[in-house]
């Protein structure tokens, strides 16, 4: 059955009252015209039962905005959803270009801060959010009497005599539940070890954050990682502030689930948002707290690294690789609720 409007339907009783499903939610696909912005595919998938979300092809299927039952989730940043072309690799230029959105992929070679490292230059979190998807498939039929929307396809990070691995993603929802299941299987097609730095940059924004929001995160200790910080101050966000600056908190979970949930609560506006990951292929669970006036954002990344960059990974002897042939798999589940 699927529930729209406080009832349930069957495939034939919903059938029966539209003339196509796209009345009631579904996947249509847009380009943009416009500015930085120009080129740029998306597709909006609409759940029917309020959540409205943008996956951008162009920017290796990443998750633009996000609103629900019109209370927009997602913090998006001045430059937009910006065309890949004009990526700046080097040092911070990836800030140039970075949309924010409710999910921004950093990687898959490297990601964090910027870095050299044997005569490589290592830009802000890696190249992925910039690399066009191909082998796109988009569906969108009933099975039964639910009807599941998929879009997938394959994002390439490849570099002659470098690098060769392949990110396998498929985005799931289904009318009538507000939900997102984001899967990806990364291989390393080439045929010499390759290193593994993933990070998922979830961001949300006004007015979802704001002083009314509530953060739970899974059992364990936080560590800030700047100076003259609390851990306290992890499960609030004040107003947007002049003269502030940004600031990083590591969350370590008190036990080693496969599995672990993030939770954000807005209880004046009567919204939600439970983020769900793989905690045995994301070990790390990274929160960027952002408060400052123009650029109000919260960040809440799964990753399996830390973000100080490379070479400190390799130091500490925690940076993942995959063998050739080698693949792993990471998983997102986004639930929404009023």
């Amino acid at each position: 059955m699927t529930r729209l409007f406080g009832r349930d339907y069957t495939k034939r009783e919903l059938l029966a009252h539209v003339g196509r499903v796209e009345q009631v939610g579904g996947i249509r696909r847009y380009e943009w015209s416009d500015g930085f912005e120009r080129g740029v595919e998306q597709f909006q998938v609409r759940t029917g039962a309020g959540l409205v979300y943008g996956v951008t092809p162009s920017r290796g299927l990443d998750l633009s905005y996000a609103e629900l039952g019109g209370v927009p989730l997602t913090f998006q940043s001045a430059v937009g959803d910006a065309h890949p072309m004009f990526y700046e690799p080097q040092g911070t230029g990836w800030l140039r270009t970075f949309p924010g959105g409710l999910m921004t992929t950093c990687g898959l070679t490297s990601m964090g801060s910027p870095a050299v490292e044997n005569g490589e230059s290592l830009g802000l979190h890696g190249r992925y959010s910039h690399i066009p998807a191909e082998k796109l498939g988009v569906s969108a039929s009933w099975q039964g009497d639910e009807y599941e929307m998929r879009i997938t396809g394959t994002v390439r990070q490849a570099s002659f005599f470098g690098e060769h691995l392949e990110l396998t993603r498929t985005i799931e929802s289904r009318l009538g539940v507000n939900a997102i299941t984001v899967t990806d299987r990364v291989e390393n097609v080439g045929f010499a070890p390759c290193d593994l730095m993933v990070l998922y940059h979830c961001n949300f924004g006004f007015p979802f954050v704001g002083p009314d929001l509530r953060l739970t995160f899974p059992e364990g200790t936080i560590v800030p990682r700047d100076e003259g910080y609390g851990a306290e101050e992890a499960y609030t966000f004040e107003a947007a502030q002049i003269g502030v600056s940004e600031n990083v908190f590591y969350h370590r979970p008190a036990t080693q689930s496969p599995r672990q949930t993030v939770r954000l609560d807005n209880a004046a506006l009567g919204v939600s948002v439970q983020l769900a990951y793989s905690a045995d292929t994301l070990p790390c669970l990274i929160q960027w707290k952002c408060p400052v006036a123009g650029n109000y954002a919260l960040g809440i990344e799964p990753a399996n690294a830390l973000v100080e960059g490379r070479p400190a990974e390799r130091r500490r002897g925690t940076l993942q690789s995959l063998a050739p042939g080698e693949s792993r798999q990471f998983k997102l589940e986004f639930s929404f609720g009023r």
